[in-house]
C-alpha cells in the first residue's frame, strides 16, 4: 500500500542540512530516461543545479541548489570556493554561479538529521523501485510500506521504500514474500554515510567537487 506524501523538512530557520548531508538539488525531478543517473536533475533551470556545501572545516556536508546556495552567499553565511563560468543577472548586477560553497561558521551535523519524507526516501533509494529495479522520475514513483499498514506496518525509514506504480499495484496489501517480490536491499535510515555516497555519485559530473570528495 502506498504511503501518503509527508511534508519535506527543508531548511527550517537556521541553515541545517535536512539530511545530515545531501539534499536533492532544488525540487527538480531526475531525468525521465531510465538510463540516466537518477541523482542528476534536469538542466532545465540553472538555479536548480547542484552545489556542494562544505562545513567551515572543508568537510562536505550537503548538496543544495544554486538558488539556495546564492541566498547563503548573499546573507554572508557562506563563501564560494569554486565557481561555474555561468552567471545569473539581476536588474543591476551579474553574479557568477557557485559550484562549491563553504559555511563560514562551523555547523555540528548529527549522525542522522534527515526528516522522514517522500523526497528523502526517493533520494536514499536513488529513484529506483526497490522491487523491479527500474529507475524512474519522481512523478512515476510512490512509497510502499514493506509490511502493510493493515498488518501493523509503521511509516518509518525501515518500512518505507521507493516503488513504481506497477509494482505497488501488483503487491497490493501483501508483504513482499506473499507477492513473490524481493527487496533490492533492506531499507535503512538515511545516515551521513549514505549522504556521502550520494555526494560522490553526483561529484562524478563536476570535476570541481573532486578534491573535496575523493581523498
Amino acid at each position: 500500500m502506498s504511503a501518503n506524501r509527508p511534508k519535506s523538512g527543508d531548511f527550517r530557520g537556521r541553515y541545517a542540512p535536512e539530511a545530515g548531508s545531501v539534499a536533492a538539488p532544488g525540487s527538480a525531478d531526475p531525468a525521465d530516461s531510465r538510463s540516466h543517473n537518477p541523482i542528476l536533475p534536469r538542466r532545465a533551470s540553472l538555479m536548480q543545479e547542484p552545489v556542494l556545501v562544505l562545513n567551515a572545516t572543508y568537510e562536505p556536508i550537503n548538496v543544495t541548489a544554486v538558488r539556495r546556495a546564492m541566498v547563503l552567499l548573499l546573507k554572508g553565511v557562506a563563501q564560494a570556493e569554486e565557481m561555474h563560468s555561468a552567471e545569473v543577472h539581476s536588474a543591476a548586477h551579474a553574479h557568477r554561479v557557485p559550484s562549491v560553497i563553504r559555511l563560514l561558521a562551523y555547523r555540528h551535523i548529527p549522525q542522522q538529521s534527515r526528516a522522514l519524507s517522500r523526497k528523502n526516501i526517493l533520494l536514499r533509494d536513488r529513484n529506483t523501485c526497490q522491487f523491479c529495479g527500474g529507475i524512474f522520475p519522481s512523478s512515476e514513483l510512490t512509497l510502499d510500506h514493506v509490511v502493510p499498514r493493515s498488518r501493523g506496518g509503521r511509516s518509518s525509514w525501515e518500512n518505507l521504500v521507493a516503488c513504481c506504480y506497477r509494482c505497488n499495484n501488483s503487491k497490493g496489501d501483501r508483504t513482499p514474500e506473499e507477492a513473490g517480490f524481493k527487496l533490492a536491499r533492506r531499507p535503512r535510515p538515511f545516515t551521513l554515510h549514505t549522504s556521502r555516497q550520494l555526494m560522490r555519485l553526483i561529484g562524478h559530473r563536476d570535476e570541481r567537487w573532486r578534491k573535496y570528495l575523493f581523498y
